[in-house]
């Protein structure tokens, strides 16, 4: 096994462990193609931002294509044909079922005051009362929304203006006292996990949490394919000492293979079971939430990719738009697109197109016009628009009219 890798050759492991080196996609997709997809991601993370489609969507879609939403949305809330649940991972995430007892150590902390928020951790301390009658309320009642609660309470400040209800009902979420029994919107209904997560799940033997922390490590590994102890720790936000600990006993027992990575500076580390392709990419727009991206340093040394999301940006400091998407082509990112959904006009708007130095435009602007395309018709959108800004803008018009006929 090698002992030091190219910047070429790392960023062909990360492809494919992330799913970018399989088969050219298919018009028909169903549930099995997806739940293979998201158990080599582990995890889809979920965002509120909605300017083109909630983010735990877009994952399946850039490596298999358009399949159907409402399948995911089946599996993710759909009583008994449940198959992914939420819980606080790499953020709010929907994760496979067989994950949920490698998650509960997270529970447990919360519910010892050691939660993955220190801001909900003094709200149920100092509110105990309060919470422990919205559990009694949920308990009685089944699925609640926050309206639902008789006494939700103004703002409890931070935490976006939640409500008190809100916060009590996020902190009973933390602890797995409760969890998303389905989404109204994007609303959670929460519920009690006796009546959403299936009996046999529920029953799984609960690993102890060193044990935990070590197989999320290990799962993390793979997912990535190869990386440094930072970005590996960080696909499922564990404690730092915790996860040194894992690290090192992963190391000890060969399941990770420490690595020199060409440029890297911090030591790389090699999942025994990841592949070395000779080739692999795609051609796919990336969510900014999708973990291909989401650790932007990884991004950058990968890829050199310097990538930030501007949402909270004030618009005349953007660099390159409001909600931007970076393009891969082939084995590398070669453009970055803002769009939006504009579902009233039934438009998919390209605001902005920004192409990558050394990517080749002409090459690079037909693939994103078909991705455009695709993407599109999978959106219900029934029409393609390309604004004028950015480097790549000019013939990305030119290349969606082709496209278009």
């Amino acid at each position: 096994m090698k002992t030091s890798l190219s910047i070429a050759e790392a960023r062909r492991i990360a492809l494919a462990a992330q799913g970018f080196a399989g088969p050219p996609r298919t018009a028909k997709i169903g549930w099995a193609a997806m739940a293979r997809t998201i158990a080599q991601l582990n995890l889809l993370q979920i965002d509120s931002v909605n300017v083109l489609v909630r983010s735990h969507y877009l994952p399946l879609f850039s490596r298999l294509g358009a399949y159907d939403r409402e399948l995911l949305d089946a599996r993710a809330f759909g009583g008994k044909r449940r198959a992914l649940f939420e819980c606080w991972a790499h953020e709010a995430s929907l994760l496979p079922l067989e994950l949920h007892p490698l998650m509960r150590w997270r529970m447990a902390r919360a519910r010892d005051g050691r939660g993955t928020y220190g801001s909900m951790d003094g709200f149920a301390a100092g509110e105990r009362a309060y919470v422990d009658g919205v559990l009694d309320f949920v308990t009685r009642h089944g699925p609640t929304a926050v309206s639902d609660l008789p006494d939700r309470g103004k703002s409890a400040g931070g935490w976006w203006g939640w409500s008190k209800g809100k916060m009590a009902l996020e902190c009973l979420f933390d602890r797995g006292q409760v969890t998303t029994a389905t989404r109204q919107g994007f609303e959670r209904i929460y519920d009690i996990p006796e009546r959403v997560i299936p009996a046999e799940t529920l029953a799984l033997a609960t690993p102890d949490e060193a044990d935990s922390i070590r197989r999320l490590m290990d799962l993390g590994a793979l997912a990535l394919g190869i990386g440094t102890e930072t970005d590996i720790r960080d696909y499922f936000r564990l404690p730092v000492a915790e996860a040194k600990r894992a690290l090192a006993e992963l190391v000890e027992d060969g399941l990770l293979l420490p690595v020199a990575v060409e440029s890297w500076k911090q030591p790389a580390y090699l999942h025994r079971d990841a592949r070395i392709p000779r080739k692999a990419g795609a051609q796919a727009l990336v969510s900014p939430f999708d973990p291909l991206v989401w650790e932007r340093s990884r991004t950058e040394r990968l890829f050199d990719f310097h990538y930030r999301i501007e949402i909270y940006t004030p618009a005349h400091k953007r660099k390159f738009g409001y909600y931007v998407l970076p393009f891969l082509a082939g084995d590398r990112l070669a453009a970055r697109v803002c769009l939006k959904a504009d579902r009233q006009a039934g438009v998919l708007r390209v605001n902005a197109t920004h192409l990558e130095a050394g990517a080749d435009a002409g090459e690079t602007a037909a693939r994103l016009a078909e991705d455009l395309r695709s993407m599109a018709l999978w959106l219900g959108l029934a029409e393609l628009a390309v604004g004028s800004k950015g480097n790549l803008a000019r013939d990305l018009r030119a290349a969606a009219k082709m496209n278009g006929r």
